[in-house]
């Protein structure tokens, strides 16, 4: 049996793949989120988390050898994969008076504080897409206000549109542990102390500066 000596996104999804499951599947069978899934699916290139290694370690140790056999197919290059481009991200940007919703991502090496997001099936809308995952996440009920526009993300490669929305209801709270250290509230005025201006799309700032 072949030792998989660093797991990444790519190796997961390849995994994935034959196991012949879906990422609603797959995250049952490992015992994580589907968004853990997703993000794997968003970020091939992305290095897992020490104990995301364990997990996916353990599952191609018990996996039967046709699948392991798959696995070591699909790792072979292939002209035909998929460019990370073709995945699209719904990222809501929620207000609520003078206050911005965020939530904190864990990371290998480092929290970094984000706004609410989540992949976009084919042929999902991605302002149905901003608004459940805004709750699945967080707990909170938002409307969309308007579509903010799309870019390819300068950091993950992925498509990634972004949505103004407006608080509605519930309190927040980090629903999704796995993937979020915290979920919080933060002032306008402090929004660049979270993240860096550099770093936020310049149509968000546009956006609440007019809000």
């Amino acid at each position: 049996m072949n030792v998989i000596d660093a797991w990444d996104g790519r190796k997961a999804c390849a995994l994935q793949q034959a196991f012949r499951m879906t990422q609603e599947a797959f995250a049952d069978h490992l015992g994580v989120s589907v968004r853990t899934v997703g993000k794997w699916h968003a970020e091939p290139d992305g290095a897992l988390r020490p104990d995301m290694q364990q997990i996916l370690d353990t599952a191609y140790e018990r996996a039967a050898d046709t699948v392991r056999h798959r696995f070591n197919l699909l790792l072979r290059p292939s002209p035909a994969a998929t460019p990370a481009q073709s995945l699209r991200v719904a990222i809501a940007v929620v207000l609520r008076g003078a206050e911005v919703l965020l939530v904190c991502r864990r990371g290998d090496d480092a929290l970094s504080w984000q706004f609410p997001a989540g992949m976009c099936k084919p042929g999902a809308a991605v302002t149905a897409v901003a608004v459940q995952e805004t709750h699945a996440e967080t707990g909170v009920h938002v409307a969309v206000r308007e579509e903010l526009g799309t870019r390819v993300h300068p950091k993950t490669g992925v498509l990634a549109s972004y949505v103004l929305c407006d608080y509605l209801a519930g309190e927040a709270s980090n629903l999704d542990a796995v993937e979020n250290m915290d979920v919080a509230w933060v002032p306008l005025a402090s929004l660049t102390r979270f993240i860096p201006a550099e770093n936020i799309y310049p149509p968000i700032l546009s956006a609440l500066e007019a809000a």
